[in-house]
């Protein structure tokens, strides 16, 4: 049966296909050829009718636009007669009518038309010519009618051809599929009583194996289309098996591959901090032993050998994070954002003062409760904060801006300082990648504060979106999901810790020193309550 249909469907293809392209043929001779080529022929007795107008104003009257229109006209004919003759190249009897229509034009021109133009403004021609000249443009109209009613015959063929073949190529189809459709009906019966067994034996089958049943196989019987579905199934179970071995070990590498990593950077840290340790204390030791006796040189190096020494230490620092952040499972539970927020503001705001920088902090007084790791949020706002800084001018002031926005609760950084250039923004987040205008600057860091805040971020469901603009300043927008069920009643300890952090603040206030505003060079040395990352 199957075969038969498909001879069927596709000699149906076949016949559709042919009377399409039959149909499309004469529409597009209709379109694109005939009825063009007739148009041309209406605009060529329009052009000598304008001729004639032209002639008529010139000797009447002497218009001298009458000159413009006959020279327009004059031009715009050979042009349509040219497309005219085209078309008519081959059909004999359209020719010699094309022929005719062509020559009568021509003796009224010449015998008339050019002449009456040639003569001055507003001269008549005499009777005899006025009577000559009429009876050629007679010849013309005569000649045009015989040409109209040529094209307008052919226009109504055409049409006829093109509705015939496309009536024609519907009959067919219908016709071939009235007989498929009855084919299909008597084969029906037959292949219902030879696929049912094997189909319904083939879908108990899969029924299984989609319960977890993985050894289960297909019985390979019934017509060879059945038995080459069963075999497939089979040949897919199969190969699901491997894919499952396969995952599996996958799976045990790759959680070797991590121990590997996690103590591999753990061991680094380790033998990498131990000598750093020394070093620095080394340092510190020459550094007081010599102090007021080392030439500026000596000092020089020093100071670098100090710099390069802290630098190792906070990259190892960032990479131990980075590792923790990655590979440490998140211990979620409702916490206070806005809490959150303003202690890490509070981390940060003696290290901006040193700078003179501003952190202004707007978000509501209600709790704003989120599920997440409080260590990990703490860290990852407390880089972006840090960033605001560190990026920031002399002066300048970061804000901080924390709303909820429907589901979602959102805090903004914002800073005034260099920006980021608009061709690295995308490359943001790759391990130890630093803007090159923070390079030029000189602005120390590891380039793994960003990549610790984004890892951070994602492990709470979140995400992270940053704006900026080089030279103008930098957005970085932390989005994270609403706790709808609140914070559980505060333990009797953070109630003290709390209480503790607000009598700092006022201790500090009451000391004199407004965090964040303009210091006095000759004041007391702040020294930064945290590191300085990127």
């Amino acid at each position: 049966m199957i075969l038969r249909v498909s001879v069927m469907a596709a000699l149906m293809a076949a016949i559709a296909v042919t009377g399409v392209v039959l149909s499309t043929n004469a529409v597009n001779y209709l379109t694109h050829d005939l009825q063009p080529a007739a148009a041309a022929n209406q605009q060529v007795y329009q052009d000598l009718t304008d001729m004639s107008a032209a002639t008529a104003a010139w000797s009447g009257s002497g218009v001298e636009s009458a000159a413009d229109d006959y020279e327009q006209a004059l031009l715009r004919l050979p042009a349509d007669q040219q497309v005219v003759r085209r078309f008519a190249d081959g059909d004999n009897e359209l020719e010699l009518l094309v022929v005719r229509q062509e020559r009568a034009a021509a003796r009224w021109i010449d015998t008339y038309a050019q002449p009456v133009m040639d003569a001055e403004a507003g001269r008549a021609p005499t009777a005899q010519q006025a009577k000559a000249g009429s009876a050629a443009f007679d010849q013309i109209r005569s000649a045009h009618q015989a040409t109209t009613q040529a094209f307008d015959s052919r226009v109504r063929q055409a049409s006829a051809d093109a509705s015939f073949r496309l009536k024609g190529t519907v009959l067919a189809v219908v016709l071939l599929a009235l007989a498929a459709w009855y084919v299909i009906a008597q084969s029906r019966r037959k292949l219902l009583a030879e696929l049912s067994e094997p189909l319904l034996d083939l879908e108990q089958v899969v029924h299984r194996m989609a319960k977890g049943e993985h050894d289960v196989r297909a019985e390979l019987k019934g017509p060879k289309e059945v038995r080459a579905v069963a075999s497939a199934l089979n040949e897919f179970a199969d190969g699901t098996a491997r894919a499952r071995a396969v995952e599996g070990r996958i799976q045990n590498e790759l959680r070797s591959l991590d121990t590997a990593r996690d103590d591999f950077v753990s061991n680094v840290s380790h033998e990498l901090r131990t000598p750093l340790t020394t070093i620095s204390g080394y340092l510190e030791l020459v550094a007081d032993e010599f102090e007021d006796q080392m030439q500026p040189r000596h000092e020089r190096m020093l100071e670098a050998t100090r710099r390069n020494v802290t630098r190792l230490k906070l990259l190892i620092d960032d990479l131990l994070a980075l590792s923790k952040a990655e590979a440490r499972a998140t211990e979620m539970e409702p916490i206070d954002l806005a809490l959150l927020v303003r202690e890490v503001v509070t981390d940060v705001r003696i290290t901006a003062a040193r700078r003179s920088i501003k952190i202004d902090v707007a978000m509501p007084d209600a709790v704003v409760p989120v599920l997440g790791d409080r260590a990990m949020l703490h860290r990852a706002f407390l880089n972006v904060v840090t960033n605001a800084v560190k990026f920031s001018h002399e002066g300048g002031t970061v804000e901080v801006d924390l709303t909820q926005e429907g589901r979602q609760v959102a805090v903004s950084v914002t800073d005034h300082g260099i920006g980021i250039p608009a061709a690295e923004i995308d490359r943001l987040g790759t391990r130890f990648f630093r803007a090159s205008n923070a390079i030029h600057n000189e602005i120390a860091g590891t380039g793994l504060g960003l990549r610790i805040m984004q890892t951070i971020v994602d492990k709470h469901a979140g995400d992270v979106v940053i704006d900026s603009e080089e030279g103008t300043g930098t957005t970085v927008t932390v989005r994270l999901q609403h706790h709808a069920d609140g914070l559980p009643a505060p333990m009797p300890h953070e109630l003290a810790a709390e209480e503790d952090r607000l009598a700092e603040e006022e201790l500090a206030e009451a000391a004199g020193l407004t965090l964040g505003s303009d210091l006095d060079s000759d004041g007391p040395r702040i020294v930064p309550a945290f590191t300085r990352r990127s």
